[in-house]
């Protein structure tokens, strides 16, 4: 499903997504197009784009295209999902102990949207951390 969503090619590009974003939560997956994981995700995505799009904008950026942010976001993992808002990094509470980005595999569209819209909601209030719907802790075993 990747080839359906918008790539971003270069430092420049994920900035400007990033800072040009006046209204809408800016989501970025970070990750490599071929990883099964990634795949998944973006399959997650594509089906939720149609929903979220009044107030969030999706972006895929491959980590070895785009090596800029490897270190400043800890990009370690096979996936990672970070949202932005206003040119403002995100957090969200999942119960993992990782406040800065979702590092696993959705496998449940309603889940991510739910999650986007608390996202959302708290990023107009004006905070910077929001608290997931749900408690991930255990289910993925961190």
């Amino acid at each position: 499903m990747s080839y359906l969503l918008p790539h971003l090619n270069n430092g420049w590009e994920v900035d400007q997504a990033i800072l040009d974003e006046e209204e809408k939560l800016v989501i970025i997956r970070f990750g490599h197009d071929w990883d099964p994981q990634c795949m998944q995700m973006d399959e997650i995505l594509y089906k939720s784009a149609e929903k979220i799009k009044k107030f969030a904008v999706v972006y895929l950026v491959d980590i070895t295209k785009v090596p800029d942010f490897n270190t400043m976001y800890e990009l370690y993992d096979p996936v990672t999902v970070m949202f932005f808002y206003r040119n403002k990094h995100m957090m969200i509470d999942l119960g993992t102990g990782n406040n800065n980005k979702i590092n696993w595999a959705m496998n449940d569209k309603q889940e991510f949207i739910d999650i986007v819209e608390i996202i959302y909601r708290g990023a107009r209030k004006g905070k910077g951390l929001v608290v997931a719907p749900k408690d991930y802790s255990t289910k993925y075993k961190y």
